[in-house]
């Protein structure tokens, strides 16, 4: 069970307006924000974050995420049209090992444009297609194991 706030947590410290923010968008699930160390050279780097204290994307609560997909949703064509940007990257990054420096989960979208030299594809592989079949069983095993639990 997730708690509320992680006092420890600038998240949480965000939520409880204990530190001020340039918020974007905010209801009573989601707190969205600008990055205070925004990617690229385009302005409108954003964060979305539950307003419950979850760490990982797998201890979110349903209704949270429900949430999180809908002010993306929104959020994605306003911040192209201000930033004049051609694309958006929305990235997740999920434990320590991903990049996550922050514990409270989050979500970013990145404004892009094409050669703005942000590069997250690199140390790309290219698996045999047996890898890929035996991964995908393994992955639709683990996940019916998990609805029977």
């Amino acid at each position: 069970m997730a708690k509320q706030y992680d006092e420890n947590c600038i998240f949480c410290k965000f939520i409880q307006k204990k530190i001020d923010v340039a918020t974007v968008l905010e209801n009573e699930y989601v707190l969205a924000f600008l990055d205070n160390s925004p990617a690229g050279t385009l302005t409108g780097h954003t964060l979305v974050i539950p307003k419950k204290h979850f760490v990982e994307i797998e201890d979110i609560e349903d209704k949270y995420i429900k949430e999180i997909a809908l002010a993306l949703k929104k959020l994605a064509p306003a911040i192209k049209k201000v930033s004049g940007a051609e694309g958006i990257n929305l990235i997740q990054n999920n434990g320590k090992a991903a990049g996550q420096f922050v514990m409270h989960a989050h979500f970013h979208l990145i404004p892009r444009k094409a050669g703005d030299g942000i590069r997250i594809d690199q140390n790309r592989r290219n698996p045999a297609p047996l890898e890929q079949v035996e991964t995908a069983n393994a992955i639709k095993e683990t996940l019916l194991e998990n609805k029977q639990n």
